[in-house]
This record gives structure tokens, sequence and C-alpha cells, in this order.
């Protein structure tokens, strides 16, 4: 049966070689000895050898007594490989550090399923043992603290992390589990964690992917185990710090990035109700990560066979849902303090809400970069972004006034910049405002957040705009989009509109100001 444990499962020989005591050893001499005596007891009977006279013990208690030996040794294997595991702990600490070492040096994938599976039921011992990332370095730690702590580190390999996603989630979850029970965050599991969710990432079949919604995956869609234990608490999440720092993010496509979003979102719900006063510099990156997810949007430009199954329009759509629901999470916050302008961007008077503005405001200028065909840029700029934050009484909440207003704001700002220098991004955002909002006010509609922003950006555009052209006629083209022309006999601007469902679409005119004139 030894032999069976120990040569035919790679289980059992780890039990054995993480058991507190050298039972390998152990074994090995009781069976050589016993094998010995055995040996040297039947040929001194058969030779009739002298023996000493007297009841000390007889033939048969010797054997019983050599038999009781081999028989212990047996059930101790037994004990340690099958009734009750060996965990990390003062006496095996050394043993399971090499043990794990070893089986991640080597890297079997099969070996590294096993080696996770068997971490889990010591997971609560090394995160008790474990010493402290930030530490006293004239501080000396017992050797069990250390070995805690290297093997938190040793864990964080990337081989490990795909074991543990594929074979054994449970271990993560009793990990971070493990930290919010003993309340224990300052331990080195940054690595770890951020590996585990790339890992997670590229694995279609994780936790990420299938804790989404109830009504889709059933209760663990509901309960979220694994994504509510380590981005529910957000002690762990900022005392972890990478969490939320993938590796290679520009390659995921909607779907992953929908996977990012809701754990994103899952930190944010922590960070509010955890107090929202703090600086969050993981929080803060996680939405530089996702306002950056359609980065190639710009491709689209000119593509007249574009729909809506291109992965940048829907990675679009991921970051513009996050941001509503980010917003909508942050409405239910007992307390909103934001200052609704804040003139320097690295001021410590800045919170969530213009980081949230920031992001929507990097969205709309990425929008603003698809200029045609005229449908396309409709499409993209109004319908996907415009339409999603302004109109239909989006954002409506205490918080999402804050936020619109920061984010009207700043549009303005980056079209004031022009009169200083041109520049495209300012120069795109002006045509995307002019496509989306039109040449003139409307007086009934969709458009009440919008109307103030409506209101000076036309009145900027017919003072200013030839004067653009006269300086800069290249950054002035740049902010016509398909539909949208410069009559320069005239002196103004013509944006068709219809978008091809009328026979002959209706023709917008907004007269434009000679700088002269204004002097």
């Amino acid at each position: 049966m030894v032999l069976a444990w120990t040569i035919a499962d790679f289980r059992y020989r780890f039990r054995i070689r993480i058991a507190p005591i050298p039972l390998r050893g152990i074994t090995f001499f009781v069976v050589g000895g016993v094998g010995t005596l055995t040996l040297a007891t039947d040929l001194w009977i058969a030779e009739q050898w002298p023996v000493p006279r007297g009841n000390l013990i007889s033939t048969a208690v010797w054997q019983a007594v050599l038999g009781g030996c081999f028989f212990v040794t047996f059930l101790m294997w037994a004990w340690f490989a099958f009734i009750k595991p060996p965990r990390f702990g003062p006496a095996n600490a050394e043993r399971f550090g090499y043990a794990v070492y070893f089986a991640v040096l080597k890297g079997d994938p099969s070996e590294l399923a096993v080696v996770a599976d068997e971490f889990t039921s010591s997971a609560a011992n090394v995160v008790h043992y474990a010493a402290p990332k930030h530490r006293n370095s004239e501080t000396r730690i017992r050797r069990v603290d250390a070995y805690a702590q290297d093997l938190l580190l040793l864990i964080s390999d990337p081989r490990f992390c795909r074991a543990v996603i594929a074979k054994s989630p449970g271990t993560a979850l009793a990990v971070f589990r493990e930290m919010e029970t003993q309340s224990k965050y300052d331990v080195p599991v940054g690595t770890f964690g951020q590996n585990l969710i790339s890992e997670a990432m590229t694995n279609r079949d994780s936790f990420l992917f299938h804790e989404t919604e109830g009504y889709r995956t059933g209760l663990m869609g509901y309960l979220k185990p694994l994504s509510q234990t380590i981005f529910g608490n957000y002690r762990i999440v900022e005392s972890a710090g990478t969490l939320l720092d993938p590796w290679h993010d520009s390659k995921w496509d909607a779907a992953q990035w929908a996977a990012f979003s809701r754990i994103a979102l899952l930190a944010l719900k922590g960070y509010i109700s955890h107090g929202q006063g703090q600086h969050s510099s993981v929080l803060y990156r996680a939405f530089g990560y996702i306002e950056n997810s359609p980065h190639d949007l710009y491709k689209l430009n000119g593509l007249e066979g574009s729909s809506w199954e291109d992965d940048a329009r829907q990675r679009l759509a991921v970051a513009v849902d996050f941001l509503k629901e980010a917003v909508a999470e942050l409405d239910q916050a007992p307390r909103q303090y934001a200052p609704k302008r804040v003139r320097d961007r690295h001021s410590s008077r800045r919170t969530i809400h213009d980081r949230i503005a920031d992001a929507i405001f990097e969205i709309i200028v990425k929008a603003s970069s698809v200029k045609s065909p005229r449908t396309l840029a409709w499409m993209v700029q109004h319908n996907d972004v415009w339409g999603e934050f302004f109109n239909f009484s989006s954002l409506s909440g205490p918080a999402g006034k804050i936020i619109k207003f920061k984010v009207r704001r700043r549009i303005y700002d980056a079209i004031l910049e022009l009169e200083k220098f041109g520049n495209y991004q300012s120069a795109y955002l002006l045509g995307l405002c002019l496509n989306v909002m039109g040449l003139s006010l409307r007086e009934h509609g969709h458009d009440l957040d919008t109307r103030a922003l409506h209101r000076v950006v036309l009145k900027w555009t017919q003072e200013h705009f030839l004067e653009l052209h006269a300086r800069d006629p290249w950054v002035a083209e740049a902010c016509l989009l398909d539909g949208l022309t410069l009559d320069e006999t005239n002196r103004r601007l013509a944006r068709e509109s219809g978008l091809g469902r009328r026979p002959s679409p209706s023709i917008a005119f907004l007269d434009l100001i000679p700088p002269q004139t204004l002097e």
C-alpha cells in the first residue's frame, strides 16, 4: 500500500513529504531493522544457537514486537497520507516550503494542481504566520513566519496561478477569506492576486466569466463567492495594491473587459462603503485601464462596413456601461463631498467624482476620432457615447449631476485651448459637439443637461472658427466631420441631417463672424 500510494499518486507523495516527522527516513530504518531482525531470528532458531535463560521475552512476544513496529509505521503512513493530511505549521514549515518550491520549480501542471488543492487546507496557517510585507528591517522573525511569507511569494508564480484558476479556485478563496477573517491585510499577496486575475482573464472558464449575473449562471451569479471575497473587501484590494493591474490588457476583447469591469465595480462598491474620502490609487489606475480599452476606436474612421459587431465598439460599450454603473453606485453614497470645480489636476481636493469625470471625458475624446462615414460617426459619437451620458435623463442622481458638470467644463476648456494653439484633440471635440448637438439650439428635447454647453460652443464657433481656419487650416479642417462643411463664400458652417432617412436631407447652417468684425 505504501508503494501504491507513493508511486502511483503524487498527492500522497506530497503529503508524506510535508509530514512533521521525517517519515520516509523512519520507514526505511524501521523496515530495514525489522527485516534484518526477522531474518536473524529465523536463522537463530533454525541453527538452534544458544539464547539467554529465563522468561524475559518469548519468541512469540519478540515476533509481536517486530510486527508491531512494522504495523505502527504503516499506520503513520496511512495517518499522514490519507486520514489527516499535514498542514503548514512550525513543525513542518521547512519541509512544506521545500515541497512546494520543488513542485513550482518543476512546473508540471498536474502536480501543481495537486499542490494548489493541498495548499487550501494550510491557507489559514500560512496567512496566520506570514510576516508583514512592511516591517522593520531590524526586526527578527521566526523561521515559521519567514517560510509562510516565502510561500505567499512562491505561489505567485504564473504557472501555479494558472493551476489554481483551472483546477483549484478554492485555494484563492481560502487565502483571501483568511485575510479577511483574521483581519491580516499586510501580507505579500499583491503579485499572487495580480497573476491570479491575469490568468483568470485568459481562461474563459474561470470564475470571472461564471460569477456574472444570477439569471445567467444561477446561484454562483448571485453569491459571487470568489469575486466578492477578493474584491468586495476594499482593504484587501488596497493592501494588495496590484489586484486591478492586469498584464497585457491591450490584447483583451470585449468579453474580457466586461469581466474586468465587473470586478472593478465590486472594488468601487467596497471603496464607497469603506469611506470614499481617501485617495485610491488602485481604483484610479483601474479607471485608466477601462477608459483606454477602446484605444483603437480610431481605426473605424472611414470604414464603410463597420457595424456593432466590431470589437472596438463593443469595448467602447463596456467602458460606457461601467462608468454609468460607477456613477449609479456613487449616487447611493450617503455623503457627496465633491467640489464642482477643481482647477488643479493634481490638487488634493480632487475626489472619485473627478476621476470618473476624467474617464468619461477620455471616452468622449476617443469617440470624437470617428469622423466618417456620417452614419458611423453619428452612431459612435451620439448613440454609443453622448446619448448614454447626457440624453434621456442619464446620470440624473446627485453624483451624476456633479460629474456631468465636470465633464461639460472639461469639454469647453479643451475647446478654449484652440484660441491659444491648434491641437487635434480639441478640434475633434469641437466637431463632436457640433455633430451631436447640432448647429442650432432647440427649445424642447432631451438635451437640458447640455443646453448651456451647446450655447457657449455655438457662440465660440461663430466668433473663432474663421480665425482658426485662417491661422491653422489643418486643425480647422479636423473639426469638420463627414456631413459638416465650411461654406467659405457665405461664411457659414453647413450640416446635413437625416442620415439617409429622407429623399433629400435637410441642411442646417451656422453663420460665422469674421475676426475683423469682432474687433
